[in-house]
């Protein structure tokens, strides 16, 4: 997406002075072997053993892709890829699906479309002009809350929220650098301008983001729900770093697991597949 040369410098030196190194097993490093050169290369001018929330942040940004980088390519894609759901009784149900998406300067400006085909049916949810609204057989109809906002979610709460902070105005804290399983981690919090706060994991080798958490309220106000979301199975995607698999667990158990079987950035898509065709009947029959 995005190619911030302007900025380059800076990032491997965040990079160089929180020890980016090549690893083995499950944290396996995919940095390119011109950034290890840049970051051997690099000067540190502050304490590798504590860096800022900020440095963090920007230096897994640079690894993702860099800023200007990721605006550019990733401005808008295709995404197909499957989704098992795991029930209460442990029966499990797969759907495929298909993300479509063109980004707008933040967050709340985008514009993502998912469709759905299920044994029995086949839906759309549709985010647009800062609503929400689904198709089914070509009708739109609006989403229960809870569908609403377990579909915003990722927004709100996915990688993206971390590697569009600044664009979306959200603040990070630096809360702890802990082990955990072996792992050297980062624990980054991270809060919009709703007040919504994730929790990022972050490997202080590879800087991935391996598992996020967050709570979300129901709507019929019971107790919030703890989700996280683990990353796993990283490769490139037109130079881009992305998580070929996620599982999805609330309150510690496993729900959901998705994965990503293509993903192309740059597709060219026509506004209606976003459009409500309700608004689209109201707008034409106007005078």
């Amino acid at each position: 997406m995005w190619r911030p040369f302007k900025s380059l410098a800076v990032i491997s030196l965040m990079i160089a002075s929180i020890g980016v190194l090549p690893t083995s097993g499950q944290e396996k490093s995919e940095t390119k072997s011109d950034t290890k050169t840049e970051a051997k290369k690099t000067d540190t001018k502050f304490d590798a053993k504590n860096p800022t929330a900020d440095q963090i942040a920007e230096s897994v940004v640079f690894i993702y892709g860099r800023r200007e980088f990721l605006q550019q390519i990733r401005r808008n894609g295709v995404e197909r890829g499957r989704l098992t759901r795991i029930a209460d009784d442990g029966r499990t149900e797969e759907t495929t699906y298909e993300r479509r998406f063109v980004r707008g300067e933040n967050s709340g400006k985008d514009k993502i479309r998912i469709d759905q085909k299920m044994p029995t049916m086949a839906f759309s949810l549709i985010y647009g002009e800062g609503r929400t609204w689904g198709l089914i057989n070509g009708s739109a109809f609006t989403p229960r809350q809870e569908a609403t906002a377990s579909f915003l979610s990722e927004q709100w709460h996915g990688l993206d929220a971390l590697l569009r902070y600044k664009e979306n105005g959200s603040t990070v804290a630096l809360i702890n650098r802990e082990k955990q399983k072996g792992l050297d981690l980062y624990v980054l919090d991270l809060t919009d301008k709703e007040k919504r706060v994730t929790r990022y994991y972050i490997s202080a080798k590879t800087l991935h983001v391996l598992w996020l958490e967050y709570e979300q309220a129901p709507t019929d106000g019971a107790k919030p729900v703890k989700y996280m979301k683990k990353y796993a199975d990283y490769r490139y995607a037109q130079g881009t770093l992305v998580p070929y698999n996620t599982r999805t667990f609330e309150n510690d158990k496993q729900t959901q697991e998705q994965h990503i079987l293509t993903v192309t950035f740059g597709v060219k898509m026509d506004d209606a597949l976003f459009q409500n065709p309700e608004t689209q009947t109201t707008t034409a029959a106007q005078p």
